[in-house]
């Protein structure tokens, strides 16, 4: 039996916990299993770097910080191999050049092109656990790349489904997928299954167990994702194509604090004008989330959109320096919002449910700035000193407790 096993930076974030991994894993070798562990960099060293390339150079060019960025999965991978050794479980450290993992060019938010397993598949061989950095690639210009925040779960998820794994287990710091953060919402629910597509809409919507490309490639390959806790044996949350849902409409409500509302006011009310504002932006690799558009009205609209925060300034700059293109009245900015969602399958057809969601903030006093939908999801952009107590107020509305 083949096994993935990801462990994110809180799991390794020391000697203990590292320790801590290097012998659940250790379990698994002895029961003559083949292991594949793939590990983000130790506790906050991300951050760390980042910090320390804000301190140098503010407008340090992507490629740089790539190349910065990558050395703290390296520094994880080696040390869990030392541990594992020091354990007397042979194991080997790989990085993206060693296996390799060839990607997109795009620093900062590449994509996974290729996996070449053979040098995986020679040290499994050799019965060694092999210990492989997530987050990070190779692009056609031999340069390191990252995936983006959360990337050592795509890196996981890919690797199972090229190495055909027969499983796939994410560790993290909680017990697996809940109705809720539970660091927010004390009594949320932990969920024993859900669907690619729900798990999808809650990881893109800002549930932090899961990054979103992960669950998309788990979902087009078929690689069944079981999330559970490093720091503790619970039975975990089991992610896949079909899932019971214990008759719950809705299975979670997400929120994301790092939202930013563009509103793109006055713009001619003629074809082609929104291809002309997203498709400059998409020549910067900046991603848009939801889009809002007004009724035409004296010859003008309105367009409104969100973003990630960190996107915000690179995003003003392009609207600016294209303004005579759209030809808009002005721009209107918003930072301090945050974006609540609830996801459940056929959300939409459930007559009710938008009206329950919208009474519990009612009743909550928070005002809804902006609605957006899909087939299983509802999403608002409310004003972020709010965030936690408008989680808090949809999720006893909607029944979703312990």
């Amino acid at each position: 039996m083949l096994i993935v096993k990801k462990f994110g930076g809180s799991s390794v974030a020391d000697k203990e916990r590292i320790f801590n991994v290097a012998r659940r894993v250790s379990e698994d070798y002895k029961a003559g299993h083949d292991v594949v562990v793939v590990l983000s960099a130790m506790g906050k060293t991300t951050d760390g770097l980042i910090a320390q390339a804000k301190d140098i150079n503010p407008k340090a060019s992507k490629r740089e910080l790539d190349m910065l960025l990558t050395c703290g999965e390296q520094i994880s991978v080696t040390l869990m191999s030392m541990a594992l050794e020091s354990l007397g479980i042979p194991a080997v450290s790989l990085n993206a050049w060693q296996v390799p993992m060839r990607t997109t060019s795009n620093y900062g938010s590449a994509r996974l092109k290729k996996i070449d397993c053979d040098r995986i598949k020679a040290e499994l061989e050799h019965r060694k656990i092999v210990v492989v950095t997530g987050f990070q690639g190779i692009n056609k210009y031999d340069d390191y790349t990252t995936l983006g925040r959360g990337g050592s779960d795509t890196t996981a998820v890919a690797l199972a489904a090229v190495l055909h794994a027969d499983a796939c287990e994410i560790y993290t710091d909680v017990e697996g997928v809940y109705t809720a953060d539970p660091r927010v919402v004390p009594h949320a629910r932990k969920l024993k299954e859900i669907t690619y597509d729900e798990m999808l809409e809650l990881a893109t919507l800002g549930a932090k167990v899961l990054h979103n490309r992960s669950v998309e490639l788990a979902k087009k390959y078929g690689v069944q994702l079981v999330v559970r806790s490093s720091l503790n044996m619970a039975e975990g949350t089991i992610v896949k194509e079909d899932a019971k849902m214990e008759k719950m409409l809705v299975s979670g409500v997400a929120c994301d604090k790092k939202a930013a509302r563009i509103a793109v006011i006055g713009v001619k009310d003629e074809p082609g004008i929104a291809f002309k504002l997203f498709n400059m932006i998409a020549k910067h690799n900046i991603n848009i989330d939801n889009i809002v558009q007004s009724v035409g009205r004296e010859g003008t609209k309105d367009i409104s959109f969100t973003i990630n925060e960190d996107d915000t300034d690179d995003v003003l700059r392009v609207i600016d320096d294209n303004n005579g293109g759209i030809g808009y009245h002005k721009l209107d900015v918003a930072r301090d919002v945050a974006k609540v969602s609830i996801v459940g399958a056929g959300i939409m057809s459930s007559p009710g449910v938008a009206s329950r969601m919208f009474e519990a903030l009612f009743d909550a006093g928070i005002n809804i700035k902006m609605i957006f939908t899909s087939e299983i999801r509802i999403s608002v952009l409310i004003n972020e000193k709010y965030a936690d107590k408008a989680v808090n107020a949809i999720h006893d509305a909607f029944g979703l407790a312990d």
